[in-house]
């Protein structure tokens, strides 16, 4: 059993993995049961997606990144058990110009040293109107 201090530092590597664009790398950060919620009601966006389903999104999403990621960057974490809050910002620039910044709240929980799920809030208005406007 991983300590909370383990799983924070374990939530800060997937942003940092996240950060590269790498969907394989992303996907390995994942237990083979997880699962990514992501919130709002987004077609096409928001949802709980298993593994397959994630690595489908984001070989999608990568490509419409000037340099292939999103950077995600942790501001604060606090850890209870095997479950960790982390508070971080975005940036990427699209290929047409727009510019990607959200604040988003991450709830992830772990088990064997992997992440088990995680559940993403943020500006889903944002995320529409840069993405789908």
């Amino acid at each position: 059993m991983s300590t909370p201090e383990q799983n924070i530092e374990a939530a800060n590597n997937f942003a940092k993995v996240f950060s590269t664009g790498d969907v394989a790398q992303i996907l390995d950060t994942l237990h083979p049961e997880g699962t990514y919620w992501v919130s709002g009601g987004i077609e096409g966006m928001s949802g709980t997606y298993d593994k397959e389903g994630l690595g489908a999104l984001l070989s999608g999403v990568t490509t419409v990144y000037e340099d292939g990621a999103l950077e995600v960057t942790p501001t604060g974490a606090i850890a209870q058990g095997d479950k960790v809050a982390v508070e971080a910002t975005s940036y990427a620039k699209l290929k047409n110009g727009k510019v990607y910044q959200n604040a988003y709240h991450f709830l992830f929980e772990f088990r064997d040293g992997k992440i088990l799920s995680v559940k993403e809030y943020m500006d889903t208005k944002h995320a529409y109107d840069i993405f789908y406007v």
